[in-house]
């Protein structure tokens, strides 16, 4: 920062309550804050509970947000790393100024003491489409929480009553229609094509509890041929890499939803494993159904990439040299 210009800078000082939380937002000998100095013109200094912030009005403003997200992220027992700090700076205009949308779009897990929130405004937008739609598609590129944001609204639903079983299912493309030539029974046949869906699950409930869902059929996880000739009612339904989907198996799929149902088609209409000749039925069911009431579309960027902070430069890296 131009020494010259020190008159003109404002201040604004910041206070927290908890010592121990402002001590895992500082990180060890104010790592935290040394990352935020390098991304943001701002001088950070701390004492105490208290963080005094030097800069131009917009910069200290831009600071002020991600100090109070990160804050509150600590508050929420997160335990704050370097890759929190540089995702939560990429995401800095996307924060809203008060967090009442971000605590107004929060999923609840009953009896885990747990709540998702929503990371980004295209999150936000995703969670309300789900809550209000009852087939939605979310499109958008790997690390924007399609699928962990449904499998949370999913959850949530049973473990409140409000639907009586999930069913979660994905196109194995790489074994076709020939599942049953693989050795093993069903689980260890499709298991290397479900297991993401699995770990979602697994991040929401505990191990035990997954496991006596899963016997009493409360879950099902299921490759996408399964799913022919059956009624789905009071299910919430998710179909994940839609993109791998034919234009008969997105079809069949979306004819399965029964009575008090919801169904969410997750996907990346910008790739697809599908072998050439067969023609991607995502974005054909997006294009001919997205004006009828009660589906829903939500697109997601990679603005709304809440992995590493590299993916969201790897992206559009690679959408960049796509459009050349």
């Amino acid at each position: 920062m131009d020494k010259t210009k020190k008159s003109a800078l404002s201040h604004k000082t910041l206070h927290f309550y908890d010592n121990r939380l402002t001590q895992s937002l500082y990180g060890p000998h104010e790592s935290h804050l040394k990352i935020i100095e390098k991304k943001i013109p701002v001088i950070l200094r701390a004492r105490g509970n208290e963080i005094n912030i030097s800069g131009e009005s917009e910069a200290i403003d831009q600071a002020f947000k991600i100090l109070n997200k990160l804050y509150t992220l600590a508050e929420r027992g997160q335990n704050l790393t370097e890759v929190d700090i540089e995702r939560t700076i990429h995401l800095s205009n996307d924060i809203s100024h008060d967090g009442e949308e971000a605590k107004e779009d929060k999923i609840i897990i009953p009896g885990r003491n747990k709540v998702i929130y929503p990371h980004t405004l295209g999150q936000r937008e995703y969670v309300k489409t789900l809550l209000h739609h009852d087939i939605t598609f979310g499109l958008g590129p790997a690390g924007t929480g399609k699928t962990y944001l449904a499998m949370a609204i999913g959850v949530h639903l049973i473990l409140k009553g409000q639907v009586k079983r999930i069913v979660l299912t994905r196109p194995a493309v790489e074994a076709g229609e020939r599942l049953g030539f693989l050795p093993g029974d069903l689980a260890e046949k499709v298991n290397p094509y479900l297991r993401p869906l699995y770990d979602a699950l697994n991040d929401m409930l505990d191990f035990e509890r997954t496991q006596r869902m899963l016997d009493r059929n409360e879950i099902e996880v299921a490759p996408l041929a399964f799913m022919r000739g059956r009624t789905l009612n009071e299910c919430f339904v998710i179909l994940d890499e839609a993109q791998n989907c034919t234009h008969e198996q997105m079809k069949m799929f979306l004819t399965r939803i029964g009575q008090q149902s919801k169904a969410v088609v997750t996907g990346d209409m910008t790739q697809t494993d599908l072998p050439l000749g067969l023609k991607p039925g995502l974005k054909h069911a997006v294009k001919i159904l997205q004006d009828i009431p009660g589906i829903g579309v939500c697109y997601l960027t990679e603005k709304d990439v809440v992995r590493h902070p590299l993916v969201q430069q790897i992206i559009k890296a690679y959408e960049q040299h796509e459009e050349k």
